[in-house]
């Protein structure tokens, strides 16, 4: 048997006793990365640790820390009750305001983990404040990012485009980055009809009324407007208890429309404009979150130092605000996905990844390894960087679309594609930041309808892509 199979096999097995046993899949992975670069690769510590993902580790870690801060102090909840304002109450929009907005950032030139870094966190507090599935939400967020991700002036179109011209293809900026923006919108309302959008159109509108919630719309309709002492709000669940509410399936924080629905919610107090006045750490709070924003897009500074410099600072002036926002730091989930990703780096050091693109490249019929091309590029960048693989694989597709049987220009869109739609998985930097943003989930449990998430994307896109783009003959 190859090296290169026994590593795959392992890799196998370690998702299956993850998922079986309740072991972190991050310390099985470092187990996993030590036994398989020691015996079967002969590599040494150093050529084990060069898969570790450093600069990931710190963007976990420092976003985390911000955010936690920014819980803490309030600010978060300010962010939540403006985005209601801004939207004027109609909690349905706001997903699809997160949409837009990671979009819009990673289409002007934001790497698309920065974007998600930036809006997840204020994304899934609202998502855990109004009852939104967090899978809702993140989904929403990550896909946001990839459907900018390829316009002719971002990170990815400029890398892919680069590579096209390099390699001497037929290129099409646009339909690049429409393909990419009309899949990941396509996915987008999916996911919205699946979990539970379509509830939140029906609810109508929420209003903040003298430290009441307001139901309007569909609320009315349904039997009444919701008029309350406090906020309906889910009470969370200790993580690690498997009692979460399914997000996919996540109650409202208003009545549902059948009159016979029963639901077990508390009113808690709702904070208001009053009750949430802009105080000093608020305030260097937001102006820290947005110094976040200038400095990755702007400066093109790294979000995790930057984020965790400005924690620092924070916890600086004001001590009593940040005590325990190191406890609430990720730490479940880095060591998941760093253990994940240094074991895909020793997979990298002794070649797997080449070989199996290579042997796919070598089949003689230009289709068939089209669509297997499409597939490893998913496969292998739910836990590698999209970016490598899409710069990796598009040369290995050169010698057939030679041929003249493939358009190039479909063939390349339908890679790109492929590469980055399966970022939502918990194993890619915006699955895991999505994973690590969510407040008052069972992690375990979200980590695993993420995991089931992307798998479904990594099964369906890259075979749907490969229909409506390579066996057309774009380009």
């Amino acid at each position: 048997m190859s090296p290169e199979l026994i590593s795959i096999l392992v890799l196998a097995v370690v998702f299956v006793i993850a998922t079986t046993r309740s072991i972190n899949m991050g310390a099985l992975a470092f187990a996993a990365a030590f036994a398989v670069g020691t015996l079967v690769a002969d590599l040494d510590a150093d050529g084990i640790f060069a898969g570790f993902p450093g600069d990931l580790f710190v963007v976990l870690v420092g976003v985390t820390y911000l955010f936690a801060i920014a819980r803490s102090n309030g600010t978060t909840d300010w962010l939540v009750h403006a985005s209601v304002r801004l939207v004027r109450g109609r909690v349905a929009l706001i997903p699809w305001v997160m949409f837009a907005l990671t979009g819009a950032l990673t289409a002007i030139g934001a790497v698309s983990p920065a974007a998600v870094a930036i809006v997840a966190p204020i994304a899934l507090s609202f998502a855990a404040r109004y009852g939104i599935s967090p899978l809702l939400m993140g989904a929403m967020v990550v896909h946001g990012a990839q459907g900018g991700g390829f316009s002719p002036i971002s990170i990815y179109g400029s890398i892919v485009n680069g590579i096209v011209e390099r390699e001497k293809l037929p290129g099409n900026e646009v339909t690049l980055f429409l393909a990419s923006l009309i899949v990941n919108l396509v996915i987008a309302a999916v996911v919205f009809i699946a979990c539970g959008g379509l509830r939140l159109w029906r609810q109508g509108s929420v209003t903040e009324v003298g430290g009441s919630v307001e139901g309007h719309g569909g609320l009315e309709g349904a039997g009444g407007a919701l008029k309350g002492r406090g906020e309906l709000r889910d009470q969370p669940q200790p993580a690690g208890t498997g009692t979460t509410t399914d997000p996919g399936t996540h109650s409202s924080p208003s009545p549902s429309p059948s009159p016979t629905a029963t639901a077990t919610r508390e009113a808690t107090p709702a904070p208001t404009s009053s009750s949430l006045p802009l105080t000093p750490p608020r305030i260097a709070t937001l102006l820290s979150l947005v110094a976040l924003v200038i400095a990755v897009l702007v400066l093109d500074l790294d979000a995790g130092l930057t984020a965790i410099t400005l924690a620092v600072v924070l916890s600086a002036i004001w001590p009593d605000d940040s005590r325990k926002a190191v406890g609430e730091i990720a730490w479940p989930t880095v060591l998941l996905i760093c253990g994940v990703l240094t074991y895909v780096g020793v997979l990298d050091e002794m070649g797997t990844i080449t070989w199996a693109g290579e042997g796919v490249g070598g089949i003689g019929v230009p289709l068939l390894a089209a669509v297997l091309l499409c597939y490893i590029g998913a496969i292998v960048s739910a836990f590698a960087s999209s970016v490598g693989i899409m710069g990796a694989l598009i040369p290995l597709a050169v010698p057939f679309l030679a041929q003249g049987e493939i358009g190039a220009v479909g063939m390349v869109a339908a890679l790109a594609v492929s590469a980055t739609v399966v970022d939502v998985s918990p194993f890619s930097t915006n699955g895991a930041l999505v994973l690590a943003a969510a407040p008052d989930v069972d992690r375990e449990r979200f980590f695993r309808q993420l995991m089931v998430y992307g798998g479904i994307v990594v099964a369906v896109v890259p075979a749907v892509v490969w229909l409506l783009m390579v066996v057309p003959g774009w380009g």
